[in-house]
């Protein structure tokens, strides 16, 4: 099969792809055909080994110490169910499903093993391979961090970086939740996030949210880029601030997957995707992420 495999750590012209032996699979997993996947922060992440100094040696250990130990990057990813293991039960063959890898990866490829037990659900009828795909890593960290603020129907809820992976789909879980929404983003991607169903949109590069005398019951930076301190003037008495930086890692378990499908079932939240890319092209993909700009998310198609 053919896969896109990190040889070192370095800048995208590392990922090479390659024809590698298929996957076998055993009693208790599944082997996957995949259709699409994405590229996400925690693939260029990976591939540039971008580490802390004092978290360096123990990271390379971790991740390998030449070259990362799992070498098909990728953690989200949308197929069909081609082969079941003699213990599996609760998939069959010709599932169509999507998956949250985390750092297992493997979604850079034609074909991956996934356990049973594995982050998986199935991929509601009405909603594309590359919609599921984009939708995990995303949906899942908003879920979980809005959650963690405590959301209430009622509240004023902002979202900073509100035209991200994890910004669209926050606005829009926040407005299902039954807030009232305010999104702060660049100047370019101000209608986008209106269209997700924000209240509000306040451009970030014009002005200082923190000024303009509103108070919010959860203020969540989704991007990592503001301080709790910075935002204690724009908080409720008792607001809550969340941030993807410095708070953990989101814990997903595999009844949100089920929600999540559910609310894309019934088209309650939808994936925004940038651009999309063939898998030979997944350096030229790593090089625009990198970049910072991208809208939403970033498909990479492995199986037309």
């Amino acid at each position: 099969m053919k896969a896109m495999v990190c040889t070192q750590y370095g800048s995208p012209d590392v990922l090479m792809l390659k024809e590698v032996d298929a996957p076998v699979p055993k009693e208790n997993e599944v082997l996957v055909k995949i259709y699409a996947s994405t590229v996400t922060a925690g693939d260029i992440r990976v591939r540039t080994f971008n580490s802390p100094l004092l978290l360096w040696l123990p990271m390379r250990i971790v991740l390998g110490l030449r070259k990362p130990r799992k070498p098909v990057l990728g953690v989200e990813l949308a197929g069909e169910i081609m082969t079941v293991g003699p213990k599996v039960t609760r998939f069959k063959k010709g599932d169509q499903i999507f998956a949250l890898t985390g750092m297992n990866f493997g979604g850079h490829a034609e074909y991956t093993c996934l356990p049973e037990g594995a982050l998986m659900a199935i991929k509601p009828s009405n909603v594309s391979y590359e919609e599921a795909a984009s939708v995990l890593f995303g949906a899942t960290t908003a879920l979980y961090f809005l959650r963690k603020g405590h959301i209430q129907k009622g509240q004023k809820v902002l979202i900073y970086g509100a035209s991200g992976a994890v910004g669209t789909y926050a606005v829009q879980l926040a407005k299902y939740f039954g807030t009232e929404v305010t999104g702060v983003c660049s100047t370019a991607n101000l209608e986008m996030v209106k269209s997700l169903g924000a209240d509000k949109v306040i451009d970030y590069m014009e002005e200082d949210f923190t000024n303009r005398g509103d108070y919010y019951d959860i203020i969540f930076d989704a991007v990592g880029k503001i301080s709790k301190s910075s935002c204690k003037k724009a908080l409720t008495p008792n607001g809550s601030y969340v941030t993807v930086d410095g708070q953990g890692i989101a814990k997903v378990r595999v009844e949100d997957l089920d929600y999540l499908g559910e609310l894309m079932e019934k088209r309650e939240i939808r994936s925004v995707i940038d651009r999309f890319y063939l898998l030979k092209e997944l350096a030229e993909a790593h090089r625009y992420v990198e970049k910072g700009h991208k809208k939403g998310n970033v498909v990479i198609k492995i199986t037309s």
